[in-house]
């Protein structure tokens, strides 16, 4: 499941760019009871972008800004429990990690499905019910 965390150079501290993925990873596996699961923690990955102010707009203006996105089987997220959870611990996670003043208003959360049979690990495209089958045995 790809993490992709976009911020505003200056936005997070030097640790919190370092801490910044693996935390939001955790938050994601967590809120779906997965943490240590065999199949789905080495699956769970991530890049972070940090661009110049000037490349980040936000309402009419240029400023900081913190965007994470997370890709995922259309399974994942089951109820407003869980989105809610996820969301409410990344917003949390870049505030502790940020350097200096970034209102949490300026912080995005979105999550992108995808279409069922497209989910590709190693050459594999998984179907919803391939994906919870590897996921189960991840457990054993």
């Amino acid at each position: 499941m790809p993490i992709s965390v976009q911020v505003t150079t200056g936005l997070l501290t030097l640790d919190g760019e370092r801490e910044v993925l693996p935390l939001v990873a955790d938050a994601l596996l967590r809120v779906h009871g997965l943490n240590g699961n065999k199949f789905m923690t080495p699956n769970v990955i991530g890049h972070l972008v940090v661009s110049p102010e000037a490349q980040n707009y936000v309402g009419g203006q240029h400023q900081s800004l913190a965007v994470v996105e997370v890709k995922v089987p259309s399974v994942t997220f089951p109820n407003a429990e869980v989105k809610q959870a996820f969301v409410s611990e990344v917003t949390d996670i870049i505030d502790r990690l940020k350097k200096g003043v970034h209102p949490r208003e300026r912080t995005y959360v979105n999550v992108t499905y995808a279409v069922d049979g497209t989910w590709g690990i190693a050459g594999k495209a998984y179907s919803n019910a391939e994906m919870g089958e590897a996921v189960q045995q991840g457990f054993q």
